[in-house]
């Protein structure tokens, strides 16, 4: 990873399960250029992985607060990811 990048891990919890949360994070982080992967956690949560240039990364986990409308966010939990990441941002799992 470039000295220009920052990864992080996010896992959401809430209603987020359901709700188009993973496919809106999907599109919303292309949108934004970064790479990574989303998926639904066996306890109801949702999974982010996103690495690329900080201030995307940041546009990414702040719209993590909100997500789709259908969505109902209560918490969001970041951290730092030192793991490869994948080129582009899919759905997995």
């Amino acid at each position: 990873m470039a000295a220009s990048t920052r990864a992080m891990r996010c896992i959401v919890s809430g209603r987020v399960q359901g709700v188009f949360f993973r496919a809106s994070t999907r599109d919303k982080a292309r949108e934004l250029g970064v790479s990574g992967w989303v998926r639904n956690l066996p306890e109801g949560g949702v999974e982010v992985v996103v690495a690329g240039e900080p201030d995307a990364v940041a546009a990414l986990t702040d719209w993590l607060w909100r997500g789709p409308r259908a969505a109902r966010v209560s918490g969001v939990e970041i951290g730092d990811w030192s793991d490869a990441v994948p080129d582009g941002f899919d759905v997995v799992g």
